[in-house]
């Protein structure tokens, strides 16, 4: 079954892999790196967060990583960001927690990557639905969705 991330980048003639993990014991991203049997460094996360303005704004980072809440302030110009409720996402992004990908979502946000994805030939995304990975190369996701690279992460 596709999804609507797949179906964007089909539609874009976009080169992607889909990695399906749903049958899997694989509840943590360093979990789905194994069972990918890949660095955990190439697993990413999206998270979408708000600003005291009302904005919204989505970060991709290393699934091992924390988003920095102080750098993520600075790089959107916002003197305040929070993470958004996990019973907001689903209606803000058509997504739910653990399947939000950063590409598809019901409304374009300014999205933020984290810079070590610069230098790898791919990462892993999620695919828009729980237990499935997209793995793509980043300068293929710039063709979808607009990327700012940055450092994000504690």
């Amino acid at each position: 079954m596709k999804t609507n991330a797949m179906r964007i980048l089909d539609k874009l003639k976009i080169s992607y892999e889909v990695f399906d993990y749903s049958k899997s014991s694989a509840i943590s991203a360093l979990d789905v790196a194994k069972f990918l049997n890949e660095d955990p460094r190439f697993v990413f996360k999206t998270l979408v967060t708000y600003a005291k303005s009302k904005e919204h704004y989505v970060f991709v980072i290393p699934s091992l990583g924390e988003l920095d809440l102080k750098k993520a302030s600075i790089v959107t110009d916002e003197k305040y960001i929070e993470m958004l409720p996990q019973k907001e996402l689903l209606s803000l992004t058509g997504y739910i927690h653990g399947g939000c990908s950063p590409i598809g979502m019901k409304k374009v946000f300014p999205t933020f990557l984290h810079s070590s994805a610069k230098t790898l030939p791919y990462i892993f995304i999620s695919g828009g639905k729980v237990g499935l990975q997209i793995k793509i190369a980043p300068h293929d996701l710039e063709k979808v969705i607009k990327l700012d690279y940055r450092d994000l992460i504690i």
